[in-house]
């Protein structure tokens, strides 16, 4: 199997993406391409990546009513990403349309709870201030809508895991046992993720901003 490493390329600078990506592409299983890169650089820029020849992993987690969101997706076909995330609290209905206007071999997985907001913030747009019970109840929404996984902090994956056995889980957050921690409020480390029954693991700044990025994610890579 190749690396279960996903590196996360938060970047609107299509070279500084490039060069990152040519620099470790041995040593990851795919590149995530978020909001801030999917602006600066539209498609243009994701089949630019692409040609480096590893999975794209296309995270704009889509939250819209059911029909723009499949439009939007139809609109992403010819860039076949491996992966791409919508939010499971846009619905049903939603995670269903998204599913349905995915090319087959892409995997559709959805954003559970993200990985910066706590019980407080929670409790400020109007839920119970319990992360667990609300990515739980999200993942089980997202199973029956036929969606193929979800993504979730390293401290919820393994109960995810265990309620789905089949599905894909996306773990973001990761952070090597000698890290620092940066703007995340839950976070695990990459075989504790893999260990508790993560899929893949999305891990930025250990690989990206490490002085040799390669050697970083050779490092982690070990370790699984």
């Amino acid at each position: 199997m190749s690396s279960r490493i996903y590196v996360a390329l938060d970047t609107p600078e299509l070279e500084k993406a490039k060069a990152l990506a040519q620099k470790v592409r041995h040593h990851v299983g795919g590149i995530k391409l978020g909001l801030e890169f999917f602006m600066a650089n539209g498609r243009h820029g994701v089949h630019e990546m692409a040609e480096i020849g590893l999975p794209i992993f296309l995270d704009l987690k889509f939250h819209d009513i059911p029909n723009t969101v499949a439009k939007a997706i139809q609109a992403l076909r010819p860039l076949n990403p491996a992966i791409l995330t919508v939010h499971a609290a846009g619905g049903r209905a939603m995670l269903e349309d998204a599913k349905a206007a995915a090319p087959e071999g892409t995997k559709v997985v959805a954003v559970t709870m993200l990985t910066s907001l706590d019980g407080s913030d929670m409790t400020s747009i109007g839920l119970k201030p319990d992360p667990h019970a609300q990515v739980m109840r999200l993942a089980e929404l997202a199973r029956s809508a036929g969606v193929d996984g979800i993504v979730c902090s390293g401290e919820e994956v393994k109960a995810a895991h265990a309620a789905w056995k089949d599905g894909f889980f996306v773990v973001p957050g990761v952070r090597p046992a000698d890290a620092h921690v940066g703007d995340q409020k839950r976070v695990v480390t990459p075989r504790g993720a893999v260990d508790a029954g993560a899929s893949i693991l999305v891990i930025g700044r250990p690989i990206t901003q490490a002085e040799d990025p390669d050697a970083a994610a050779r490092a982690i890579a070990a370790t699984l």
